[in-house]
């Protein structure tokens, strides 16, 4: 995907890509990998875990939108329309590793096998709306890396991404309570795996 010498201001804003792209300009896929693939890369490593893997999901996604074009329909952005397709491509991916699927309705079990505490129930943690050194952020990444991979899906797209819950619903295709409840668990392991160092960093 060798793109860095086309120029984005071929296509100022999405309506003119849009167009082109439905158009079959010439350089219109290029600009829109351009423009997208580096946020579309960052949800599939955090989804995949591993830089190859969301790399074969980057050009997955980017063919099935260049071929797809037509079936566009504008109903949401652009962006968000290619962040579906990217997360339907690595969760195929993710099916495939059997020996790696946990059911949602197995209990969550502590680092420690103690139960969770009830006053952490409503405990959100959003990395994308805090300042965070590098140590930190890579502490967090490697407890994104440990969540289940149905949890993970969830985390990213919600309180990284910043989708809303009904949006992460729709682009995992899946009700809005599942997303709830897999958001919810989501967060109590998060919080579960960095109680540890945010309690040592606090003393």
């Amino acid at each position: 995907m060798n793109v860095l010498q086309i120029d984005l201001d071929i296509y100022d804003d999405e309506e003119a890509l849009l167009q082109g792209l439905q158009n079959g300009e010439h350089h219109a896929c290029a600009c829109m990998i351009k423009r997208y693939a580096p946020r579309v890369y960052a949800v599939a490593l955090r989804m995949m875990g591993d830089p190859d893997e969301a790399e074969e999901v980057l050009q997955e996604t980017f063919i099935s939108a260049c071929k797809n074009i037509q079936k566009f329909e504008g109903r949401s952005a652009l962006n968000t329309w290619l962040h579906r397709i990217a997360t339907n491509a690595a969760l195929m991916r993710l099916r495939k590793r059997k020996d790696r699927e946990v059911s949602l309705d197995s209990p969550i079990e502590t680092l420690q096998g103690d139960d969770i505490p009830r006053q952490i129930e409503d405990w959100a943690f959003q990395p994308a709306h805090m300042a965070l050194d590098s140590e930190t952020r890579d502490v967090i990444e490697q407890a994104v890396a440990e969540l289940p991979d149905t949890l993970r899906s969830v985390f990213i797209l919600r309180d990284i991404q910043g989708y809303s819950t009904a949006e992460t619903a729709d682009l995992l295709d899946i009700s809005v309570s599942a997303a709830k409840v897999r958001l919810h668990r989501a967060r109590l392991r998060m919080r579960e795996l960095l109680t540890p160092y945010f309690s040592q960093t606090s003393t």
